[in-house]
């Protein structure tokens, strides 16, 4: 496949990572994540009035703009470069669940939502047996549905205005619902992590009344896999920013510090750990856009559901050690003082670390793509 970006995506590239350079830098995040929002809803609001980022999924009928997977990857990437401390990955991956739902007045309402900046999140796996496992039961009564269950490291779930809530119910059968936080028997409790710049949630339901009017999908047991490989590429376009910020700020670094009469850039075991720093990153971005663009073939008809969980299974699982990999090999460089607080390599280490074991960790993804090539097994948990 031979792949280039087009003039509109160079420029979309440029302007992210100014618009980002001025309003995120590490003051920035600093501040907001350790807010009570643990995000800052001015620069949200900023992000959503001025760039539109929040509508790049979302169809223009619905207000958004309609663009590909891969502008979401370019913007997301230049979010990860940043460390963005915004609910941008939540909103993007709930527009990616309800473009997967049956089209109806409710879904289009609140893709409609989340143009407008209101922040919803993906509340969907217990993540006790497996990413793909659901821990909200779904129980029929009368003319309702009561849910009951937990969901764990649910994406800014504390500051979201709606969640969508995946259930199971008796036979197993799955199902999506847009859940209100503020309803009788909801509690959304944020999550502390390691990764304070990109705030999780649980959340608890005890018998939750829902109406059929809440329902966006009665049948999402065909929804789970592809919303889960989707996630996944959102993630891996984070993480590869992450890798190549953790490389620009450990060379920029090493350029500054000197030792025996010289900076330490020009040491040659330096220049080594360097070298394979970019090796990560480029490996890591070739299969992010290689991934988007499995993304938008299969949104649009052309490409199988086992091509878009290959794809993302690679990319994860590259990504994620990229990330690892040049985020504490930036330490290295850094030496003693690369853990302080003082300096932001550590905070991309920790959002690395993360990351990492999100949505499945790259021996597991790994795994996944064994079995594909195996026995035909594509599912992962």
């Amino acid at each position: 496949m031979k792949f280039a970006f087009t003039d509109e995506q160079r420029m979309l590239k440029d302007t992210s990572q100014s618009f980002l350079a001025a309003e995120s830098n590490s003051s920035a995040v600093r501040t907001a994540s350790t807010s009570e929002k643990t995000y800052d809803p001015q620069l949200w609001r900023k992000i959503c009035e001025d760039m539109y980022w929040q509508g790049i999924l979302a169809p223009e009928a619905c207000e958004g703009l309609g663009l590909g997977w891969v502008e979401m990857a370019i913007v997301l990437e230049a979010a990860g470069e940043a460390l963005l401390t915004a609910p941008l990955f939540s909103s993007t991956q709930s527009t990616a669940a309800l473009l997967l739902c049956p089209q109806s007045a409710m879904r289009d309402a609140l893709l409609s939502s989340i143009v407008t900046g209101d922040v919803i999140s993906l509340a969907m796996s217990d993540q006790r047996e497996g990413w793909s496992s659901c821990g909200v039961v779904a129980t029929d009564k009368s003319n309702t549905t009561l849910l009951s269950g937990s969901a764990r490291f649910v994406p800014f779930g504390a500051a979201a205005s709606k969640l969508l809530v995946v259930a199971v119910d008796a036979l197993g059968a799955h199902s999506l619902w847009v859940v209100d936080p503020s309803q009788e028997g909801v509690v959304v409790t944020h999550t502390p992590t390691m990764d304070q710049t990109r705030a999780m949630a649980s959340v608890s339901l005890e018998n939750v009344a829902v109406s059929v009017d809440q329902l966006l999908a009665d049948d999402a047991q065909a929804l789970i896999e592809p919303i889960l490989a989707l996630s996944r590429i959102l993630v891996v376009a984070d993480q590869v920013g992450v890798a190549q910020a953790s490389l620009d700020m450990s060379v920029d670094y090493t350029k500054e510090r000197s030792q025996f009469d010289r900076t330490i850039a020009s040491f040659q075991a330096i220049k080594h750990k360097a070298a394979d720093m970019m090796l990560k990153v480029e490996s890591a971005r070739s299969l992010l856009y290689y991934a988007a663009c499995v993304a938008d073939a299969w949104f649009a008809g052309e490409a199988s559901i086992e091509a878009l969980q290959e794809a993302a299974f690679m990319a994860s699982s590259c990504a994620s050690e990229a990330a690892f990999f040049n985020a504490g090999t930036g330490i290295q460089m850094h030496g003693g003082v690369g853990i302080t607080e003082e300096y932001d390599i550590q905070l991309y280490f920790k959002r690395a670390r993360a990351t990492e074991s999100f949505l499945g960790r790259p021996a597991e993804m790994r795994e996944a793509i064994a079995r594909q090539l195996l026995d035909g097994g594509a599912a992962c948990n």
